[in-house]
């Protein structure tokens, strides 16, 4: 059974469990940080290695594609095994990917570099979530979970600084390097810190064929996501994408209602707070990486500032993006989801108006700040809301899911924006970037008042009744 620390035990075992979150967040950080950490190095790799654009943006996609694609099978590898061996193995194969990508001196293998960097994030992600929802009970899980969006979105905006940081001192090859020594301290202290028997809930085979059919539908959407900014929204090859990606997922919602051992429960995708919370992820993904986006494209080609510059002004975001987050996992059991997403959303839409409407760098970081202190707070919101009443069993699953849609929103944010800009700038024109931030802020308005019918009603701590039905309903399911 799970080594699961009460409430109710002495203050020493307590902060144990506060530093099993510290370590499990810096595993989580590493992940997140390399999605965006290679954004600013782009340039430096294919000068160094003659890599052409289509190359650049597979140096991206390639951990987008791995990382989302897999994240479902991670999960329910985690219920299956349990969360401590996923955790110690995802870890120690993203880390070894990580030397490969920094030793790589040719196109195909950084590209498998960073492949396989995605299928270790694959199965650590959602394995530390894992972790952090069962160690933690009640208001302790809003706040753990307020602790862990906080590293996740204000990592994004770390990402960006430590890029330009390596990038313009030691070089490219380093933003890959520093996750070996980090990864392999974090795996000695993990194999001490993880209790021995971490529960699984095991007696059922892998849905080998589900994998391969949501990994398909996956990469097909992100794929044809990534590839409309240059071929179109419209254009054959991304509608036909789209329709092969749909038809995809319609065969494996299909298999999943004729398999004995189907890859997850239906039924737990359709609840409303875990639909509800994967819609908020999914778009808060989608605002975050738009802002990152645009931000670094306005600073770098209109502005004319070097990576470290435009690094260092996305610092008041990465603190914006925690701020706002460790609030909202302290206020969230009081206010409810629906009024506090609400309001992250409007300002998030606030915020992004000042770089919607103005040329000035000063407004432009200080609007991406505000932005990012709302978008802190959806975050955990979303978290809190997808996850905070799943049964134990489906912990693993549950994370897979949010995992999974966090990455389907990185795709559709960085297509969108890159799209919109690309169409409305000539020369020197901001008026692509600003048709950009536009379009989030109109984004973060529309789903704020989506929100306010979708997101559950404010309920009593625990909810044990709620918690009850659901463990029955699943275990009826399977």
């Amino acid at each position: 059974m799970t080594e699961q620390i009460s409430t109710t035990e002495p203050t020493g075992l307590q902060r144990r469990r506060w530093w099993l979150l510290g370590v499990l967040g810096i595993a989580q950080l590493m992940l997140i940080l390399d999605v965006t950490v290679v954004a600013i190095a782009l340039p430096n790799i294919g000068e160094d290695l003659g890599l052409g654009r289509e190359a650049l943006t597979w140096v991206v996609s390639g951990y987008t594609l791995a990382f989302g694609g897999l994240l479902l099978l991670g999960g329910r590898i985690v219920d299956l095994v349990g969360a401590r061996r996923v955790v110690l193995t995802g870890l120690a194969v993203f880390t070894a990917a990580s030397l490969v990508a920094g030793l790589a001196d040719s196109a195909g293998l950084l590209l498998g570099g960073r492949i396989t960097q995605g299928v270790g994030a694959a199965m650590l992600s959602p394995a530390a979530l894992s972790l952090v929802v069962t160690t933690f009970e009640g208001e302790e899980r809003n706040k753990a979970l307020g602790i862990w969006s906080a590293l996740g979105g204000g990592g994004a905006a770390l990402g960006v600084l430590l890029g330009g940081l390596l990038t313009a001192g030691p070089g490219w090859s380093w933003i890959f390097y520093v996750n070996v020594p980090i990864g392999a301290a974090v795996i000695a202290t993990l194999t001490v810190m993880l209790p021995r028997r971490v529960q699984a809930y095991g007696g059922q085979r892998l849905d080998i064929p589900g994998a391969v059919l949501v990994i398909a539908a996956t990469g097909t959407m992100i794929y044809a996501l990534i590839g409309a900014g240059d071929h179109g929204w419209l254009s054959a090859r991304t509608v036909s994408l789209l329709v092969v990606a749909a038809a995809l997922y319609a065969v494996f919602f299909a298999w999943l209602r004729t398999t004995r051992t189907p890859l997850m429960n239906v039924g737990l995708l359709l609840r409303r707070p875990v639909a509800s919370g994967t819609l908020m992820i999914l778009v808060a993904t989608a605002l975050m990486i738009a802002v990152f986006f645009l931000g670094s494209f306005y600073l770098q080609h209109h502005e004319g500032y070097g990576p470290l510059r435009t690094g260092l002004l996305f610092l008041p975001v990465a603190a914006a993006t925690m701020i706002g987050a460790s609030i909202a996992g302290r206020v969230i059991g009081r206010t409810g989801a629906r009024a506090l997403a609400f309001v992250g959303l409007l300002v998030v839409a606030a915020g992004l108006t000042a770089p919607a409407t103005a040329s000035d760098p000063t407004a432009v970081v200080v609007g991406v700040s505000v932005a990012g202190a709302g978008l802190g707070v959806i975050f955990v919101v979303a978290s809190a809301t997808a996850l905070g009443k799943v049964a134990p069993e489906e912990a693993g699953l549950a994370s897979g899911i949010v995992s999974t849609f966090h990455e389907f929103g990185a795709s559709i944010g960085a297509a969108v924006s890159s799209s919109v800009a690309a169409a409305g700038i000539t020369g020197s024109s901001l008026s692509g970037i600003q048709h950009g931030f536009t379009v989030a802020a109109v984004t973060a308005v529309v789903t704020g008042v989506v929100g306010l019918v979708v997101l559950p009603k404010r309920q009593a701590p625990d909810a044990p009744a709620e918690v009850a039905d659901a463990r029955e309903s699943t275990l009826r399911g399977r």
